[in-house]
Order: C-alpha cells, then sequence, then structure tokens
C-alpha cells in the first residue's frame, strides 16, 4: 500500500492536507488580515508620506518608517538579495506548514488563530517582494529620568502574527479541542 495521500485510483489525493470543515474560515481571516496591513503601509508609504514626516502620536508611541531586512523583532538581518530570497522562501514554507495545520483544525478559534498568523507572514512576504525589506512603523518607548526604553519598531503584521500565537496557546491550554499540529 502506498502513502496515504493516494487514492484507490493511485491519484494523489492532497485535498485531506489542504482543505478541512474551517480552512475557508481561516483562509477569508488570513486575506482580511494581509489586506488591512497591507493598507496600512501603502497608506503610510505613499498617501502620507511616512519617512518625510513621522508622527508622534503619544509620549510612548510614535509612527516612524523603519526598514526591516530581518524576521520578527530585527533577528537575523540580510540586507542582500539572496538573503531576501532566503527568507521568502522560509515564509512560504512557513506558511504551507500553517495551512496544513489549517486543513486539520477543529475548531473556529483555531482557524482564525492559523488565519491571523498566515495573514501576517503573507502581508510581510509581500512586503520582501514589493521593497526587498518589510515595512515597520510602530514604535512604543518609554522614558523616564536618565533612562529611555525602546521596544522594537513593528507593523500590523506583527501583531496580528502575535494574536494569532496567543490565541493558539489559549485553545491549546483552554479549548475543547487543544491546538496540535499535525
Amino acid at each position: 500500500m502506498g502513502p496515504r495521500f493516494r487514492g484507490d485510483d493511485g491519484t494523489m489525493n492532497l485535498k485531506p492536507y489542504l482543505f478541512g470543515p474551517f480552512t475557508w474560515f481561516g483562509l477569508a481571516v488570513a486575506v482580511a488580515a494581509a489586506l488591512v496591513d497591507q493598507g496600512s503601509k501603502l497608506y503610510l508609504l505613499f498617501v502620507y508620506d511616512l519617512e518625510a514626516n513621522p508622527v508622534r502620536l503619544a509620549p510612548f508611541l510614535d509612527f516612524v518608517l523603519t526598514r526591516n531586512y530581518g524576521i520578527s523583532y530585527g533577528l537575523f538581518q540580510m540586507p542582500g538579495e539572496a538573503g531576501q530570497w532566503l527568507l521568502v522562501g522560509f515564509k512560504v514554507a512557513a506558511v504551507a506548514l500553517l495551512w496544513a495545520w489549517l486543513a486539520k483544525a477543529e475548531s473556529r478559534f483555531t482557524a482564525l488563530a492559523l488565519g491571523l498568523i498566515i495573514g501576517g507572514a503573507a502581508g510581510n512576504t509581500v512586503d520582501r517582494l514589493l521593497h526587498g525589506w518589510v515595512v515597520d512603523f510602530v514604535f512604543f518607548h518609554v522614558s523616564g529620568a536618565g533612562w529611555r526604553f525602546n521596544w522594537y519598531v513593528f507593523n500590523l503584521a506583527d501583531v496580528v502574527i502575535v494574536a494569532g500565537v496567543v490565541g493558539l496557546l489559549y485553545e491549546s491550554v483552554f479549548g475543547d479541542h487543544a491546538a496540535k499540529a499535525p
């Protein structure tokens, strides 16, 4: 008997690995998250021109343009073209694995969380393909008498990725169906 993804007629049947009861819901969440992320970035880059006009929203919050050549929180900076393609390949592989997990999701909440992670990864990948770097702009910082703490500069894609991971952690601890990778 051949691999499990072969049908009775010997042809490959990838449907169980790509589509489950909540796949379309999760993919709709992913598309919405990526569109909101890209919309915010396109507006701040090309309509508002954030590079020329940084914004102080509060004493602890600014919008500033940062070119991120690495991954989350600026880790693994790879400014060259080869490095950017390596990171795109990594994101594509991660999204493929997350999609396989999404196909096995047993709850709408898990599909929501996975959709957020997929959408955020897609949003940042679009940046790499369009610009060669990820557009980051939200900058939290706190200062006091003689000290200053700067948080990493991030974007909405990063926010939805973190929200998705928190959702998966919540579901794995408190949910009816523990979120398990396939």
